[in-house]
């Protein structure tokens, strides 16, 4: 009984300070600078509701130009409502929508589906009002950065310009990469998904999805049943791991194929070397400039994370402290851009062609008229069996004699794992040789610099019908040191098509294209030497492909009884992109 009259009394005074503050905030609202309108509703052509704040300079009449951030994140009231003063104060019309079913909407949460459609809406919505002036832009990261290439699915006509910072692109990098699914989003489900606003409870409780993770991972069971096992329903997990090729699902959520050469906005986009979700980004623009050629886009790259490509960058990433150039101010740049594109201002300085961006190692910006024309050429390197020192050689002739290296991969096994191809450090004194295979260059006869993706092939046969690999480049330097430049993860069965998946045939050379890498740009110096780390994906931090040719996410480890075994053929290659500089 005590206990309930003290929750009964804390609720009071929790009451009377909300009035209090209530009171405050009008009084304080009443002596603003700012016309807020927070309790905005937009009704969408099916009969949704999204939330939106807008926010206006007081005072001033005249239409403006008005930019949009679309959003699944619901964060402190005042922190997003500051975001949009800072719009405001800019010159703009700040708004802010919130994706359908988050704060004051009342339908079902499920990120990604219906934001194109939402924001479309959203954004005619905005052109009709009085304080508009016809011109919409958009900015933003990560979700906010997909919901702008979402509203370009079908163009407004009002949408004038966008500029996202390290886009996801659903199916593309989250919650699967090259069709494999990696695990972070799992949690992120119950932070989006799990009321109105962020569950920070949830979202922030690593401890219990790692435990969950390593439960998943010792026991053996399916990936599909990891909520069981987390105690709790994750029903927007279940919903993507339904697809496991790039199809419809995927497709549908923002521009595919020839849909990209209706986009004719001028865009500016941000991204990192060290960004997580890097191969979605880059797909957008990738995808633009094959259908649209003409395309009027810029993209600015450096040393950054997924949280530094969005700020200011960080002055030291993943233990690795970047270049002094390297630290730009994301947001300043933004605004800028604004100006340019909205009120025919000067175009941001940094922007000399249509790709900008740090070299490492260098200290210095570059810049080219594409992504394929950051480099001028190739370094084709072959996977050879003969040995160079305690590795393999890397060799740029191609082997006379056809040969293989063998490697058993026993999926019972959880005292071991396979891959550790995450950048973390970027810099580190030695790597993992107790599996996989590395692959070693000759030392540099000069500098060079190594510019964009790396692509390869990799020609191997298996005992099974399928199988996920690792591919990391790295750079030995002359210290003996290890530099993480670039990796890859994907399945063999995706390797020709991601939307349709083809099984491997047993005990067949099968050929593994691969090229949807993380790009970078690194000065390598004279006596550093090239390295590849080749290896099965066998690890708890995405599911387990056991090669039986079944759904993935159906597999136990009932189907480890064979171990896999991987023969690596010596005609493999990989070809690593180049600046030459006269």
């Amino acid at each position: 009984m005590k206990l309930i009259i003290n929750f009964i009394l804390l609720l009071i005074l929790a009451s009377k300070a909300y009035s209090q503050q209530t009171k405050k905030t009008e009084s304080e609202d009443s002596k603003s600078i700012y016309n807020i309108q927070d309790s905005v509703s937009v009704k969408t052509r099916d009969g949704a509701i999204i939330s939106v704040i807008v926010v206006r300079k007081k005072g001033e009449e005249r239409a403006k130009p008005v930019l949009l951030q679309s959003t699944i994140y619901v964060r402190d009231n005042e922190r997003d409502i500051a975001a949009l003063k800072e719009s405001a104060d800019n010159g703009y019309v700040g708004v802010i929508a919130y994706a359908r079913g988050k704060r004051f909407s009342p339908d079902e949460i499920n990120p990604y589906e219906n934001d194109g459609n939402d924001t479309y809406d959203v954004i005619d919505w905005i052109s009709k009002q009085k304080w508009c002036n016809g011109s919409v832009g958009m900015f933003g990261g990560s979700y906010v950065g997909f919901t702008q290439w979402a509203a370009c699915k079908k163009m407004h006509p009002a949408l004038k310009t966008i500029v996202p910072y390290v886009a996801n692109r659903p199916g593309m990098g989250l919650p699967m990469e090259n069709n494999v699914f990696v695990n972070p989003n799992y949690e992120w489900a119950f932070y989006v998904g799990n009321n109105k606003y962020l569950d920070t409870i949830a979202g922030y409780d690593r401890q219990r999805f790692r435990k969950m993770q390593n439960k998943w991972w010792d026991l053996g069971t399916t990936y599909n049943k990891l909520d069981s096992i987390d105690g709790t329903p994750n029903r927007l997990f279940q919903r993507w791991i339904n697809h496991p090729s790039f199809d419809k699902y995927w497709q549908n959520m923002a521009p595919y194929g020839k849909e990209f050469a209706e986009i004719n906005i001028p865009i500016l986009a941000f991204d990192g070397y060290y960004n997580d979700s890097q191969n979605s980004s880059l797909y957008y623009l990738r995808e633009l400039q094959k259908y649209n050629p003409k395309a009027n886009y810029y993209l600015i790259i450096g040393p950054y994370s997924h949280l530094g490509a969005q700020r200011e960058g960080e002055a030291t990433i993943n233990g690795y402290k970047v270049d002094a150039n390297a630290l730009i101010n994301t947001k300043k740049i933004t605004y800028q851009w604004f100006d340019y594109i909205l009120k025919n201002g000067t175009k941001p300085e940094i922007l000399k062609d249509r790709i900008n961006y740090q070299v490492m190692g260098e200290n210095k910006w570059r810049s080219a008229p594409s992504i394929d024309k950051m480099s001028n050429g190739f370094l084709t390197l072959y996977l050879t069996n003969n040995k160079s020192g305690n590795f393999f050689s890397l060799n740029s002739k191609k082997p006379i004699k056809n040969g293989f290296l063998s490697q058993d991969v026993d999926f019972a096994d959880r005292e071991n794992s396979n891959n550790d191809y995450y950048p973390d450090p970027i810099i580190r004194k030695e790597i993992d040789t107790s599996n996989g295979f590395n692959f070693i260059s000759e030392p540099l006869k000069e500098p060079i610099l190594i510019n964009g993706s790396f692509l390869g092939e990799i020609k191997a046969s298996i005992n099974k019908m399928d199988m996920d690999i690792g591919v990391t480049l790295y750079e030995v330097m002359p210290n003996g040191e290890y530099f993480h430049l670039s990796y890859f993860i994907g399945r063999a069965s995706y390797s020709k098509d991601i939307t349709q998946r083809k099984l491997l045939k047993p005990n067949t050379i099968e050929t593994i294209s691969f090229s949807n890498t993380h790009l970078v740009s690194k000065q390598l110096s004279k006596g550093s030497r090239l390295l590849i780390h080749l290896n099965v994906n066998k690890n708890p931090f995405s599911e387990l492909n056991y090669g039986t040719g079944k759904t993935v996410t159906e597999e136990t480890i009932k189907d480890a009884k064979e171990p896999l075994i991987v023969k690596w053929y010596n005609d493999s290659f990989v070809k690593i992109p180049i600046l030459k500089i006269p």
